[in-house]
């Protein structure tokens, strides 16, 4: 922890004063300072990307948000003149810059940023469920990009993102949710959310699916762990058609099944953020409507004991993990 200048303020941004930031994987990455951090990320920075905070200053062209508003912001700044960015494609802009990772962050008592890249909160919304909104926003582009109503959906990989896109999977009417993961801890958040299995590392994903009568597949699977048996395990579980929505970042390169993902005309999308801001709205609709994702939060520390937090992170045993800047 050091002293930092305060962010200036241009005149199409606002100055939030941070309240609450959550801990992601990336930032564990940053704070191990692994090669991909080392190359990635311009020192010294502010690092950090997932909070909530409260507007105390506007820039002098901002006149659609007011001082106080409850805030988080989305973290990819795009370019807005690329081929995608013209034509309202934000999320697949070629020339992005990350929030916390080559731009200032939220592991500060504030934060800069343009107003074009922040999200109001909608009143009552819990503090930590806003925190985390970023993360949410990824589990809800996985969860929504292929229809889920009435199917039968496998998730490989009980992270928080993993967890979170299960829960709205549920809410969102699919039949049957089939979590796996490596950790009991994990596992067992998955059940608390209303997963229907959830299977450990040594479960047979096709005696789970006859237990449950199914003789066709799974409908559509949400790969989040980024490991290679993962998708393994998915590809001869999913149906004729089946679609499969990848958010998990592999650490390198492996081979897959071609010709099964060809012979049995099965999809895959890679999924990476949030829709700018379609997702949000979705977000925001999902929690005013009563779904629940507070139980995905586990610890809580003030900002001054980060690392007694990112020791919980890297143990993998908790879900969400909130840094307080408010002295709460």
């Amino acid at each position: 922890m050091q002293e930092v200048p305060e962010p200036e303020v241009g005149r199409d941004d606002v100055l939030v004063r941070v309240l609450r930031t959550g801990i992601c994987g990336t930032d564990l990455h940053i704070f191990a300072w692994d090669p991909w951090a080392q190359s990635s990320v311009p020192v010294p920075l502010v690092v950090g990307h997932e909070f909530v905070g409260e507007i105390v200053q506007l820039g002098s062209d901002v006149h659609d948000l007011e001082l106080g508003d409850l805030v988080s912001g989305e973290g990819h700044l795009v370019c807005g003149r690329c081929r995608n960015c013209m034509a309202g494609r934000r999320v697949q802009c070629s020339r992005t810059d990350s929030v916390g990772i080559n731009h200032p962050g939220a592991f500060a008592e504030y934060i800069a940023l343009p107003a074009t890249n922040i999200w109001r909160h909608r009143p009552g919304i819990a503090l930590d469920v806003a925190a985390i909104f970023d993360p949410f926003g990824n589990a809800v582009h996985a969860a929504l990009t292929f229809p889920v109503l009435g199917e039968d959906v496998l998730v490989t990989g009980a992270g928080p993102i993993g967890i979170m896109a299960a829960a709205v999977a549920i809410y969102a009417g699919a039949r049957f949710v089939v979590v796996t993961d490596l950790s009991e801890y994990r596992l067992e958040l998955a059940r608390k959310i209303g997963a229907t299995l959830a299977l450990g590392a040594d479960a047979s994903v096709p005696e789970a699916m006859a237990r449950l009568g199914m003789v066709e597949g799974f409908d559509v699977g949400f790969e989040m762990s980024g490991s290679p048996r993962a998708l393994r395990t998915m590809l001869p579980a999913m149906c004729h058609g089946g679609k499969i929505a990848m958010l998990g970042l592999p650490t390198e390169e492996f081979g897959v099944a071609w010709s099964r993902l060809i012979t049995n005309m099965i999809t895959v999308k890679g999924i990476y953020g949030r829709e700018m801001f379609e997702t949000w709205y979705w977000m925001s609709v999902l929690v005013s409507s009563g779904l629940d994702i507070s139980p995905v939060v586990t610890h809580r520390f003030r900002a001054e004991d980060f690392e007694d937090a990112f020791e919980v992170v890297g143990s993998a045993e908790c879900g969400k993990v909130v840094l307080t800047w408010d002295g709460s």
